[in-house]
């Protein structure tokens, strides 16, 4: 498969124009680097590794599969298909497959005919590689799938594939898109950013897996600030800005679903928190660990009347500031830049409507465990 993902990484850069590789059943079996013009068809068809059924007919109205040189297709409006080129790749005079540029701006003729002088060669490697390439992707598709879900024998079908390593320690880290990012473009993004570093991992044995809204790196053989440094290296890699969250290390690949929900909820912590930086580790998540694992509406009661008027906003970034600060009123008024009279007017009137005693530390640590709490949730936003 590197031989195959090398020449159409190659014929792209000679080009100069992005590609999709698919087999004959139009199913994708490698692609370049996307850039420039694209459309949902192929963003749908690098996710999900296969074009949609009104997409083939179309083509197929098109003459596409009975194609033995490169044409160029129309584009279909309603069907979101922007025009395309169309390279056969055939052997010995048999269909293996396709190569597909979007034709937007035109491919200059001489350009497409380099890509056809290049279908020997790639009709050669794509017919020692594809049948098990394809099946090779399906399997560890599904079977990381299954390690992530915590299927007992989905590390074993990973290891005698050749994919993981086996007896090494495994982390993994979760990309998630930053609020309001989470969408079919991110995804793309995802799937590209983590594949091209996979690409660089080769000899940790990584793994990846995009799904809805976020997507997952597994990492062999590396603890500690090696595994940080991979954390920006995702980071490097995504065109989308993301928060990464990183499991503890496990012993091995059967204990991977472990680390990966440690990863998941410190991701999902740091999308909810800013605060936290873009790179957040489970280990030193400190009390939000705990707080991750409680239901979002465990509030200290009191809390409700500040939280359901926006108006109150002030009095909790007070509250939060003064309980992070151990009740300082000192480092509270400097932290704020805040008259003392002011601050206890505030502190006062934070009484007054959660109906508590700030000099009590139990009532204290309540409300402490539930501002962090409405954070998670999303009930409370402090404007810095």
């Amino acid at each position: 498969m590197a031989d195959l993902q090398r020449t159409v990484d190659d014929l792209a850069a000679r080009v100069n124009r992005p590609l999709v590789l698919e087999d004959r059943t139009q199913r994708v079996v490698a692609y370049s680097e996307q850039s420039g013009a694209m459309d949902d068809i192929r963003r749908d068809s690098i996710l999900l590794r296969q074009t949609g059924p009104e997409v083939r007919a179309w083509l197929a109205d098109a003459g596409v599969p009975d194609a033995d040189a490169p044409l160029r297709t129309p584009g279909a409006p309603g069907l979101g298909l922007l025009p395309r080129v169309c390279v056969p790749v055939r052997h010995s005079g048999a269909l293996l497959g396709f190569l597909w540029f979007i034709d937007n701006p035109p491919m200059p003729d001489e350009d497409v005919a380099v890509a056809a002088a290049l279908v020997p060669q790639l009709a050669l490697t794509l017919f020692h590689e594809s049948v098990a390439s394809r099946l090779a992707a399906h399997r560890e598709l599904e079977a990381v799938t299954r390690l992530l879900d915590g299927a007992p024998d989905a590390a074993r079908t990973l290891v005698e594939a050749g994919a993981a390593p086996q007896g090494q320690p495994v982390t993994a880290l979760v990309a998630k898109p930053v609020a309001g990012q989470a969408n079919e473009a991110s995804r793309l993004a995802l799937e590209q950013g983590l594949l091209a570093l996979r690409r660089k991992l080769t000899a940790h044995h990584a793994l990846h897996l995009v799904r809805y809204d976020h997507g997952v790196l597994l990492v062999s053989g590396v603890r500690g600030e090696a595994v940080l440094a991979h954390a920006e290296e995702v980071h490097a890699a995504l065109s989308v800005p993301v928060v990464v969250g990183v499991g503890e290390s496990r012993k091995d690949l059967a204990e991977t679903s472990s680390s990966y929900g440690e990863a998941l909820r410190a991701a999902e912590t740091a999308a909810r928190v800013p605060g936290l930086g873009r790179t957040v580790e489970w280990a030193r998540l400190g009390v939000y660990r705990l707080l991750s694992q409680v239901s979002d509406h465990e509030f200290h009661p009191g809390l409700e009347a500040l939280l359901a008027d926006p108006q109150h906003l002030p009095l909790l970034e007070t509250l939060e500031t003064y309980l992070d600060l151990a009740g300082s009123a000192v480092a509270t008024s400097r932290r704020l830049r805040l008259h003392r009279t002011s601050l206890y007017y505030r502190l006062q009137r934070v009484e007054e409507l959660a109906a508590t005693d700030l000099k009590d530390g139990g009532e204290r640590l309540a409300l402490h465990l539930g501002l962090k709490l409405a954070r998670l949730s999303g009930r409370y936003r402090p404007r810095s």
